[in-house]
């Protein structure tokens, strides 16, 4: 069996590190070797991994990281930065694509988009986002990005055949991200920030007794958003690594039903008797319906709207390793 090299791009993220570890212990894999193409950060090597450096938005050091390279997957992205974000995003997977079509023997190329091209949950949803609805970029220039991405590999199956998948996820989370996510405090993860949703006093009152907000739409409604577990996420990458129903197609990678604010307050409620408190909001719920992964790949989430909060709420952050936002936005 001749052997593959797997390059990742965005490796030190919460999913390209666990990813990595998870393609290297598993047997089917036994024949694939990995190069890591790193920017900012590095990761450790080993017989079996191995690292590059430099930015993807430079055409000479994608050239040389791609070298050998039979396998793509393409995490690294950049969030509210609009002076990076068109290097990183466009320049950069364009650079990748290229060098993938000239490459005879190239396997696949995955992507990790990201439902934000969709308009998250900013726009109204009356019926699930399937993979076969309009891009639909909210405001900034990241939801932008992540429609630019889709249409371009898309563009390079029409344009030169080539094999790739789009595994599109909501908002990843991992350890206690799912927790920091409720704050009112100014350590919430990612938006919305809360304590700019309700005045100083009553953010800093909500925060002490450890207050659950209830996002409303605005019609009064708790909001439904998605999500997924980056463990969730990395089984699908696993799969669509090699999969022949991947080919050239788009998922839809989330939780079987998106987490309802108002059934997640009254579930906290009852586990750990957490007060909660409404928050209108100008958002809407948003169902990502995640049928045609589960029918093509037979991929199944794990975590459910109880796992998910158990797992964040119960996690034990060790010193060595703090809450860390390695980006705005």
């Amino acid at each position: 069996m001749s052997s593959r090299l797997l390059l990742v791009t965005g490796v030190t993220g919460k999913v390209g590190r666990h990813a990595i570890d998870r393609l290297l212990a598993e047997p089917r894999f036994a024949d694939m070797k990995v190069r890591a193409l790193c920017h900012h950060r590095t990761l450790p090597t080993s017989a079996r991994l191995e690292v590059a450096r430099g930015s993807i938005a430079d055409r000479a050091v994608v050239e040389q990281a791609m070298d050998g390279v039979t396998h793509v997957l393409h995490l690294a992205t950049c969030k509210e930065t609009p002076e990076d974000v068109m290097d990183v995003t466009v320049k950069g997977l364009f650079w990748l694509l290229e060098a993938c079509r000239m490459r005879p023997n190239f396997g696949r190329f995955v992507l990790i988009g990201g439902d934000a091209g969709m308009g998250h949950f900013f726009y109204p949803h009356p019926l699930p986002v399937t993979e076969t609805q309009k891009h639909s970029a909210y405001p900034g220039c990241y939801a932008l990005s992540k429609v630019l991405e889709e249409v371009m590999l898309e563009q390079y199956y029409v344009q030169y055949d080539l094999d790739g998948c789009c595994l599109r996820a909501p908002w990843i989370m991992e350890k206690d991200d799912f927790k920091y996510q409720l704050s009112f405090g100014d350590d919430v993860f990612g938006g919305p920030r809360w304590r700019d949703l309700v005045s100083a006093e009553a953010a800093d009152r909500h925060q002490k007794s450890g207050s659950v907000p209830v996002m409303l739409d605005p019609d009064g409604k708790a909001v439904k958003r998605n999500f997924v577990h980056a463990e969730d996420l990395i089984d699908a990458i696993l799969l669509a690594l090699d999969h022949p129903k991947a080919r050239q197609q788009t998922f839809n990678v989330s939780m079987d039903e998106p987490v309802d604010y108002g059934k997640l307050a009254e579930y906290l409620k009852v586990t750990r008797g957490l007060p909660s408190v409404s928050v209108p909001t100008p958002f809407r719920s948003t169902w990502l319906d995640n049928a045609k992964a589960k029918f093509l790949l037979g991929w199944r989430p794990k975590y459910d709207l109880a796992r998910l909060t158990d797992a964040a709420f119960e996690y034990q952050r060790s010193p060595d390793d703090p809450r860390k936002i390695w980006y705005p936005g």
